[in-house]
């Protein structure tokens, strides 16, 4: 059932969304890898006169990433551009069948600042100048058959309110590890316990904090070593 956020006044809003089908692109691999995110590079790095799109890929096992991408009915070709360790670029051309999300937040003028797959739906965090705009992504979801759910929504968050540069998932998910006990000594809680706090699998809990704490580590620590 889709039920769209109320539209009540212009400010610009940041929005949690849950978004699921089938074939969105790359669903399939990501439910494959649940060690896996992905995350769109900017447009600046895309070629979409080519069909081909660059995405940032974090894996624990790109060898298990490549099995899922091998049987995901929404990937026709995928190319690994660029490795660095536990993190890489690909670039991808999408099947024919694929359902894109993205392109509607561009056209209403909103901004994808993180996504994430947890094994059966993506969650988006998306920028919007209003929540006039944000209803369009209702109203294209109903058009396409994709189940889409608010999980909350923030007034008044621009995002180049970027902090330590956090987004506002990794936030929840250490907050929630540090009202659990997972960072006593020892533990009250484990990594087990937090992923059902957070509702995701493990291993998509244990690579939201790592990339969390690193995310800290650069935005606090001097840079010039």
């Amino acid at each position: 059932m889709h039920t769209a956020p109320i539209v009540q006044r212009m400010s610009d809003v940041t929005a949690f969304v849950r978004v699921q089908h089938p074939d969105l692109v790359l669903t399939q691999t990501v439910t494959h890898d649940q060690t896996a995110t992905v995350k769109p590079v900017s447009e600046a790095g895309t070629d979409p006169q080519s069909g081909k799109y660059l995405y940032h890929i974090h894996s624990d096992d790109f060898d298990r990433f490549e099995v899922g991408l091998q049987s995901d009915h929404t990937i026709a070709d995928y190319q690994q551009v660029l490795r660095n360790r536990d993190e890489s670029i690909y670039s991808f051309e999408y099947a024919e069948q694929a359902k894109l999300f993205s392109p509607v937040i561009s056209i209403a003028n909103g901004v994808a600042l993180d996504m994430e797959n947890d094994g059966t739906a993506w969650t988006m965090t998306v920028w919007m100048p209003s929540r006039t705009q944000l209803s369009r992504l209702w109203e294209y979801a109903t058009k396409n058959n994709i189940e889409i759910e608010l999980e909350r929504v923030n007034d008044y968050a621009s995002p180049l309110e970027t902090d330590t540069g956090l987004t506002e998932q990794q936030r929840e998910a250490l907050l929630i590890s540090l009202e659990a006990g997972y960072f006593e000594e020892p533990r009250d809680a484990n990594l087990c316990d937090v992923a059902a706090k957070l509702g995701i699998s493990q291993p998509a809990a244990g690579g939201l904090l790592r990339r969390a704490i690193k995310r800290l580590i650069l935005s606090s620590l001097p840079t010039d070593r």
